[in-house]
């Protein structure tokens, strides 16, 4: 059960639509303009009947702003819920709307080329279904992953096969470093961002007015099966050239901007350009709330002023794997420049202030946008926040001390909760504060007071229910989609309990996409040091058409190297590189893999299970806003 915004929200959200420019009404025109159709089928379902995605999901948007809701982010949310097939250009078209991301097809002279297939095989399939019922059925000539984010090639099973690759049918195009930060993103931290990203997107909550209504770059994440096809053909450089099937691309590498592998591409004969998600129509994460790399907002913006000049004479529109496009090159390169403008000025007066001693936290409250940016719709913080960017950027200079010595070694939650609220008088007293507050309007203090509570091991009957409602009013209020998304969750886990990890935790794909050394290094952070702090063990393993690697257990601490031969003495096991990710993995026992000859060892075949038997479980359910 939701609470009703207090008078307090409500003041607050009708002073932003006050100061909103919204006589600007650009962005309705561009994300109809070229619709084709709509899908029929609008729920997605996954093989096991289960829905995946529900297209209606979002149709209370269709309402005015209600009182529960930033006007800002409802209009944001309205426009990212318009789904269809759409034109951008006559032999480019985009899918929208049925996945947090969208799908582009560009048509060549005999097929197609499909660009940045989704998060899910399902939602990728339907999509292609509406593209290929409306322009009829062609071959897929090449897959372009634009970057290593998992919304942006997840559902690529969904409109290819690995034998259409294996068969030469079908390209694969990504840029140089793809794999690499794709697996390792989803596969070292996964559980843990995973957890987190059902607090980010909202996964979990209530659709409607009260409850999540998008998340600024789209409006959630489906949750269907991810899947990854390696990519055939790496871009290294930027003028690199392709031509497919008659169409001609051009690429520009952009590493360390959005994503650590990421390209934009122009296409000269439609003098259309893709900015992947390097400039979309919000201010976008310098450091993502569910965790990733510091993103390096001076390359970024860099990167788009090189964009600007490489193509900015020429082309007609821009468009992305989210959002609309926008067209006429006069109002394509001002976009582009406000998106560039908007980073470099988050990251060059961040640093001005850093270096005037502030903090990453104080900068925070006091940077504002010029006006300029502040009234560009597209500038606005609906996934990225003015607030969190500024830290981000203050993180990746100063890393997460401030400097001040007093801060160099705090508490950890549980026992700082304890401390505060002993001194406020105990529980019973903390809470009357955060009702104060709570009554005052002010739910930031609300809520760090009642945080203190709730982690002191105080069982009070009404701080938790307190905690929920201002979590609520603080999502209310907010413009950020992700945030939102945030404070709702928290609320709906203290109201209901932990709901886990929403998305689809099953990726095999991205299990096998494993290097042999990628997979040492995700069970070198799994090993549990103290466990095995007295072990000392060390296997060589001999993967056939790679390498012969050595792995050793020393002072809990696992550590591989590739030798030239087995080492004398030591258990050797023969194996392929996906019999041992099977292994690794529990896909598959030792002992079946030892009988149907797939592995075999020379030694001690126990010793594999000593190995394993120091793998901590993970928990794809931690706690986030209680102990």
């Amino acid at each position: 059960m939701t609470s009703p915004s207090t008078p307090a929200t409500a003041r607050a959200l009708q002073d932003a639509a006050e100061h909103l420019p919204f006589h600007d009404t650009a962005d309705w025109e561009d994300a109809r303009r070229g619709f084709v159709a709509r899908s029929t089928d609008r729920q997605v379902r996954a093989a096991d009947g289960r829905v995946v995605w529900d297209l209606d999901a979002y149709a209370f948007l269709e309402a005015d702003a209600p009182p529960t809701a930033h006007p800002s982010l409802w209009r944001q949310s309205r426009l990212t819920a318009i789904d269809g097939l759409f034109e951008v250009v006559p032999g480019v078209y985009q899918l929208r709307g049925f996945d947090l991301s969208v799908m582009s097809v560009l048509e060549t002279d005999g097929g197609v080329v499909v660009v940045d297939p989704l998060i899910s095989r399902e939602t990728a399939a339907a999509a292609w279904a509406l593209y290929c019922e409306h322009r009829g059925e062609r071959p897929i000539r090449a897959v372009i992953y634009t970057h290593s984010h998992i919304d942006h090639f997840g559902g690529v099973k969904g409109v290819i096969s690995q034998d259409d690759v294996d068969a030469g049918r079908t390209e694969v195009v990504a840029p140089a470093g793809f794999m690499e930060h794709a697996v390792s993103e989803n596969v070292f931290a996964g559980t843990a961002m995973g957890r987190r990203a059902g607090y980010m997107y909202g996964a979990a909550v209530e659709r409607g007015p009260a409850g999540q209504i998008g998340a600024g770059l789209g409006q959630t994440t489906s949750t269907g099966e991810p899947t990854l096809i390696v990519p055939t053909v790496h871009v290294t450089h930027t003028g690199q050239e392709l031509t497919v099937d008659g169409l001609r691309m051009v690429f520009q590498i952009t590493p360390g901007t959005e994503a650590p592998a990421e390209m934009n591409f122009y296409l000269p004969e439609q003098h259309a350009l893709c900015t992947a998600e390097n400039a979309t129509h919000t201010l976008h994460n310098i450091l993502t709330l569910r965790g990733a790399l510091v993103r390096d907002a001076h390359a970024w913006a860099h990167y788009l002023t090189e964009t600007v000049a490489l193509w900015g004479d020429d082309l007609d529109v821009v468009l992305a794997s989210h959002h609309w496009p926008t067209w006429g090159r006069e109002r394509a390169v001002e976009y582009l420049n406000t998106q560039r403008d908007l980073y470099l000025y988050l990251h060059d007066q961040t640093v001005r202030l850093i270096n005037q001693g502030y903090v990453g936290s104080e900068i925070a409250e006091m940077l504002t946008l010029p006006a300029a940016l502040e009234n560009a719709w597209h500038a606005r913080g609906y996934y990225g926040s003015v607030s969190h960017n500024v830290k981000a950027i203050y993180q990746r200079y100063m890393g997460w001390y401030e400097g001040n010595p007093a801060r160099l070694w705090q508490h950890p939650p549980e026992q700082a909760g304890r401390r505060y609220v002993e001194a406020m008088g105990g529980a019973d007293a903390a809470v009357a504060v955060a009702q104060r507050a709570f009554d005052d309007g002010d739910y930031r203090w609300a809520a760090q007071v009642l945080d203190h509570v709730l982690f002191s091991g105080a069982d009070h009957p009404g701080a938790r229910a307190l905690q929920a409602d201002t979590l609520e009013q603080l999502g209310y209020a907010t413009e950020n989609g992700t945030w939102r998304s945030a404070y709702l969750a928290g609320a709906t886990e203290l109201r209901h309990g932990a709901f886990g990890t929403p998305a689809n935790p099953n990726a095999p794909d991205l299990l096998r996409a494993l290097t042999v050394t990628q997979l040492f290094d995700s069970l070198a952070v799994r090993i549990d040091g103290p466990a095995s702090a007295d072990a000392h063990l060390r296997l060589c393993w001999i993967v056939t058409g790679d390498d012969t690697y050595l792995t050793e257990l020393r002072n809990g601490a696992l550590h591989h190297l590739t030798v030239p031969a087995p080492t004398p003495g030591v258990t050797t096991f023969r194996l392929t590189r996906p019999v041992l990710i099977d292994l690794m993995t529990g896909a598959v026992t030792l002992a079946d893999a030892l009988a149907d000859g797939t592995a075999t060892v020379d030694g001690d075949p126990g010793e594999l299970g000593t190995l394993v038997g120091y793998l901590a479980a993970t928990d794809p359910g931690f706690a986030i806003v209680t102990p």
